[in-house]
């Protein structure tokens, strides 16, 4: 017998069903997820996981499309396509590079860089000269410990003529700062202010925002605050506004979109989700945001300075 005829005589190999069942049943799952993640029940914390590492589940579809070709059904193709082009419509317009549609930088513009410094970091002052030297006109700082007030004023304060710093948090601008005043968005303590910028161009309203921390266990004082920043911004009548700092919400966060109703965030200048924290071993999410209203987007960034566990941020606009 030639080893054709033995080839020809061997059975096809059978699809197994319960590939089949596994591929159909995950990408419907996956399509909930990305689709009404923020119906979750937050039970244990999931909610909070679920909502920070959105993003990330676009890797189960190689793995979704893999598992359908060994299945080896045509028609689950299908099935895999679904999460796919939704995740695309969701995540893609906000991975592109901002250089393909920002306008030209104009006269009247302004750059703003952020950073929580991480309290007893030892390098805060640091921090403030590596973003000072960006050119920035404006410096917002989260987390300024004891310890680290004296060296970061110090530093920044032969760069900037004017300053505000309200408990752990503080601005400093080349522009004269009007109405300073502490805002405590809920809590009964300041971790966040606001602030008009004097700017050539007018006035620009910014708030510099610590947000509180988020553990899957323990999310609501972060949650009071962001619902409340919202409605401090929703009433706020100013024309051009920045709100900046570390928010401690991804932007695909659940409590976070209450705030993307009224204000915007540009993408990165060279495209991808410019994830901020953590530092090392590498960064997973973006905890830290630059968002805006009235304005142009012309530039936005992250950058190492010093050590903290977040990379800072920078931002353009036009005025």
């Amino acid at each position: 017998m030639s080893i054709l005829q033995d080839q020809r005589r061997r059975p096809a190999p059978r699809s197994q069903p319960w590939r089949s069942f596994t591929v159909v049943a995950a990408s419907l799952a996956l399509t909930f997820v990305l689709l009404a993640h923020s119906w979750l029940p937050d039970i244990g914390g999931i909610g909070l996981v679920v909502d920070s590492g959105l993003i990330w589940f676009g890797a189960l579809v190689p793995l979704l499309g893999l598992l359908a070709v060994t299945a080896r059904r045509k028609n689950l193709a299908v099935a895999v396509l679904v999460p796919a082009i939704i995740w695309a419509l969701l995540f893609v317009p906000t991975l592109l590079p901002l250089a393909w549609s920002a306008p030209p930088p104009s006269a009247d513009s302004i750059t703003v860089v952020s950073q929580n410094l991480k309290a007893e970091s030892g390098t805060a002052a640091q921090s403030a000269s590596n973003l000072a030297a960006t050119g920035a006109q404006v410096v917002a700082l989260q987390e300024i410990d004891g310890t680290s007030q004296a060296p970061v004023t110090a530093e920044l304060h032969q760069h900037y003529e004017y300053s505000y710093r309200m408990g752990t948090v503080g601005l400093w601008s080349s522009y004269p700062i009007r109405n300073a005043q502490p805002q405590g968005l809920g809590l009964g303590w300041n971790r966040a202010l606001s602030a008009d910028l004097d700017t050539p161009a007018g006035l620009v309203r910014i708030y510099v925002v610590h947000a509180a921390s988020a553990r899957p266990s323990d999310h609501a004082e972060r949650d009071t605050m962001l619902a409340n920043l919202a409605d401090t911004i929703d009433a706020d009548p100013s024309e051009r506004i920045i709100a900046v700092g570390d928010f401690n919400a991804a932007s695909t966060d659940r409590h976070f979109s209450a705030l993307t109703e009224h204000l915007s965030e540009p993408a990165q200048d060279e495209g991808l989700a410019g994830f901020t924290w953590p530092v090392s071993p590498f960064p997973v999410t973006r905890l830290d945001h630059i968002l805006q209203r009235g304005l142009g987007a012309t530039s936005n960034s992250v950058l190492a300075a010093g050590a903290s566990d977040h990379l800072a941020i920078r931002a353009s606009f036009n005025l």
